[in-house]
């Protein structure tokens, strides 16, 4: 009893595949495969986005922390030079500039801690960049082979269409209707000129009477032969 179900599940399962096969058409399944990969651009466009503009901003904080411990520097620089010329307390100077060496310190390490986020950043920029130039690519030569698919497509079914025509058309019996209609032109065409020859043999009445009139001369041809026999004296 199992074995029979699983006759009629493989049956019904290759009836399933066979409709299936009918229905899918190779141009609606490029299509569909193109829009699926240009949406899988479009993600992949935002998500290239969304990365350059962490990458930005990364390079820009570092680029502005590195600028700010440039600036405590020379804050802490000019605190001394105050100091020297004794425009500034010493204790207070080397207070003052000491804290600024201090913020000057950890705007280099957040700076070099930045530019390394940013270098990965922009690693993972470039990798995606290559991956939207590669699908844009692969998009442009999908849609370019799918003109040519439709192209061909109508020129199949075009040519199949005709072919099935073609296929319905008895070659045979065509043939013999032809010979058949030319057998039966031919043989009319015979009975006519058989019909004509007997007319023109034929006498009438008054043909008689004109050739008794002219001394038995029926045609033209008798004539010249009256004329033949008189010049040769006979």
């Amino acid at each position: 009893m199992a074995s029979i179900f699983q006759r009629m599940f493989k049956v019904g399962q290759a009836q399933a595949h066979s409709a299936m096969d009918k229905f899918e058409d190779p141009i609606k399944m490029t299509e569909q495969g193109i829009r699926d990969l240009k949406k899988d651009l479009q993600g992949t466009m935002k998500s290239l986005a969304e990365v350059k503009g962490v990458a930005i901003r990364l390079k820009k904080e570092a680029d502005d922390n590195k600028r700010l411990a440039a600036d405590y520097e020379r804050k802490a620089m000019m605190l001394l030079k105050k100091m020297q010329s004794d425009d500034l307390d010493q204790a207070e100077a080397e207070r003052l500039a000491t804290e600024a060496l201090s913020r000057k310190e950890e705007c280099s390490q957040k700076t070099v801690s930045l530019m390394q986020n940013w270098e990965q950043q922009d690693k993972m920029a470039a990798q995606l960049q290559a991956n939207v130039s590669k699908l844009k690519s692969t998009v442009s030569s999908y849609e370019n082979e799918l003109i040519t698919l439709r192209a061909r497509a109508k020129t199949a079914a075009a040519t199949r269409k005709i072919n099935e025509q073609m296929a319905r058309v008895d070659s045979s019996g065509t043939i013999a209707m032809l010979e058949k209609m030319k057998s039966k032109v031919e043989e009319d065409e015979s009975l006519a000129q058989s019909y004509g020859e007997l007319t023109s043999t034929e006498k009438s009445v008054d043909d008689e009477i004109n050739a008794a009139l002219s001394g038995g001369q029926l045609s033209p041809a008798n004539d010249k032969l009256a004329a033949l026999k008189a010049k040769m004296g006979i």
